[in-house]
């Protein structure tokens, strides 16, 4: 049985990626169906990436499943029996670290289309239709997001091994602290224009194209970061690997 093959096993035999995919689902085709449901042609009209809203709150609950991926074995005492039978364990991680990031683009994904599906349902006669590359990456890069996202998650997880602690950290940065820096008098708004999760933001949203004729007033709001789409992903997985090679060097260095 290959290593990818039992990190799925013992995925899928817990209940927390369950309850999380469910959560993100909810969380992200629940947003989109408020934001599109209530949404008008005079002022207000229905994008697509007003059906993406959400999207940010789906990460979120990602990361979660994902830093528990991992935290929960250190919980219990697992990792110690995963690491007797894989004396490598960069191995070992690299194939959690596989499996999780999987699951969260399936999720993403899933709630991507999900969302715009029933933005369609629900405004049949907006202009929501996938028309352009801008269109299509704001739907079908959120599941490349979360994938990123969970590769992060993962390595949190095994840099400080405690669920309560990483799981903690990562909705605190990801959902206050890159906001925050923008207070920051004079370089503020300099250093935000490089936080990781602004920059995967404009991955999704480029210049605001997708927002329709309404730029940056339609959907989530718009990135500041200076680099292109292609260079901001770029961007966002190197962050994730530095972070996933930091977090297997230190397994490899300490005690599980």
């Amino acid at each position: 049985m290959t290593l990818l093959a039992v990190e799925r096993i013992k995925l899928f035999t817990t209940r927390s990626p369950w309850w999380c995919a469910l959560i993100t689902l909810v969380l992200t085709i629940g947003f989109a169906a408020l934001v599109v449901g209530n949404s008008n042609d005079q002022e207000i009209p229905a994008t697509v990436a007003s059906t993406q809203f959400g999207y940010a709150f789906g990460m979120a609950v990602i990361m979660v499943l994902a830093a528990l991926a991992v935290t929960t074995e250190y919980r219990f005492g697992t990792i110690r029996t995963t690491f007797q039978a894989v004396p490598h364990r960069t191995s070992a991680l690299l194939a959690k670290t596989t499996v999780v990031a999987l699951l969260a683009l399936v999720i993403g994904e899933v709630s991507a289309f999900g969302s715009w599906g029933v933005g369609k349902l629900l405004k049949p006669n907006a202009d929501l239709a996938l028309n352009s590359s801008a269109d299509w990456i704001n739907v079908a890069g959120v599941g490349v997001v979360y994938a990123l996202a969970a590769v992060i998650a993962v390595a949190i997880g095994v840099l400080i091994r405690h669920s309560a602690g990483a799981i903690a950290l990562l909705l605190i940065y990801s959902l206050a602290v890159e906001s925050l820096v923008r207070l920051i008098p004079s370089i503020g708004d300099d250093i935000y224009k490089w936080m990781p999760f602004n920059v995967a933001n404009k991955f999704l949203t480029g210049s605001g194209a997708s927002n329709g004729s309404r730029a940056a007033d339609a959907g989530s709001p718009m990135s500041t970061a200076v680099l292109g789409q292609g260079w901001s992903l770029a961007y966002f997985a190197g962050f994730a690997a530095i972070l996933l090679i930091a977090a297997i060097w230190s397994a490899n260095r300490r005690d599980a």
